[in-house]
């Protein structure tokens, strides 16, 4: 099994949102390396409680070590963040104090070149979130005809130049010339260059597999929707998002629900020392949001 390290992003912003106390429970519903999920059971002591979800088998192992000293204050699921309603009433739970979720890919997984989510290092054509099932990005990519794939790279990566990167990935597959990360990426570069302004120019063209592999804003729209019926009265839901279609997503929801009311006018942001410390923490944007008491908004 790979280690599985991972840094949280905003910790101190998140559990001041979330305000852990003792007696309370608790749901992350995006386990990763269970750092949050930590400084939660921690701060919740001497009984407070967690429900942590994730559907990569390399996080639960990971989280399952880090949690082992709380016994069973902590319970692991195996399962993805919009099952969160499934997973508590399973548990016996009806409703919880707060919901984390923290998504996107994390650290660990860009950084092991066998996941396939990172340009930077040459791997298989995977980018799957939970290993053990599903479609790979090289599926998706063969099943899928040009003008349907570019409509993928467009609408996910909100990239402009999506039919003829779409029409070059076609055309190395075609060829047998599409097996890697790195051969990806190639495909891209033929059409838009190695950089494109500041990033690296697949980067949009990656993210854009990843989310329609892993249907994650799918998977982000059902949770927020479900968010009302799973909070306690005055309970809190902190969502961490890396890019402007899972933020919007949050935003919209906190704002026209009137089950919830955002505390945060604005995302917030890392701060210059968790920046110097986390490059990677430089796109989160942490959402608040506080339960609407029933008896006001059922």
């Amino acid at each position: 099994m790979t280690e599985f390290h991972h840094v949280p992003v905003l910790y101190e912003e998140t559990l001041e949102a979330l305000a852990p106390r003792a007696g309370a429970v608790y749901a992350d519903c995006t386990l990763g390396g269970a750092g949050h999920a930590e400084g939660i059971l921690s701060r919740s002591g001497p009984d407070g409680r967690l429900i942590g979800l994730d559907r990569d088998p390399a996080a639960l192992h990971a989280a399952r070590a880090r949690l082992a000293p709380f016994g069973d204050r902590a319970t692991i699921v195996y399962a993805a963040f919009q099952d969160l309603p499934n997973v508590l009433a399973e548990a016996g739970i009806s409703h919880v104090h707060g919901v984390l979720a923290d998504v996107g890919v994390s650290s660990p997984q860009l950084d092991v070149a066998e996941r396939g989510f990172s340009f930077g290092q040459d791997g298989p054509l995977d980018m799957r979130m939970d290993t053990s099932s599903g479609e790979t990005a090289q599926e998706l990519i063969a099943r899928l005809d040009a003008d349907t794939l570019a409509n993928v790279i467009y609408e996910l990566g909100e990239e402009r130049r999506s039919r003829p990167i779409a029409r070059s990935i076609k055309a190395a597959q075609e060829e047998g010339r599409l097996r890697t990360t790195g051969d990806l990426r190639a495909a891209v570069v033929r059409v838009m260059g190695p950089r494109s302004g500041k990033i690296d120019s697949a980067t949009r063209t990656f993210q854009a597999l990843r989310l329609a592999v892993n249907r994650e804003l799918d998977q982000l729209t059902a949770l927020v929707a479900a968010l009302p019926d799973v909070l306690e009265d005055d309970g809190i839901a902190a969502i961490i998002s890396f890019h402007s279609l899972e933020d919007r997503i949050v935003k919209w929801a906190f704002r026209d629900d009137p089950r919830l009311t955002p505390t945060t006018k604005r995302p917030v942001i890392a701060g210059e020392a968790e920046l110097a410390a986390n490059p990677r923490a430089r796109t989160a944007k942490l959402r608040v949001a506080r339960r609407v008491p029933r008896e006001v908004a059922p």
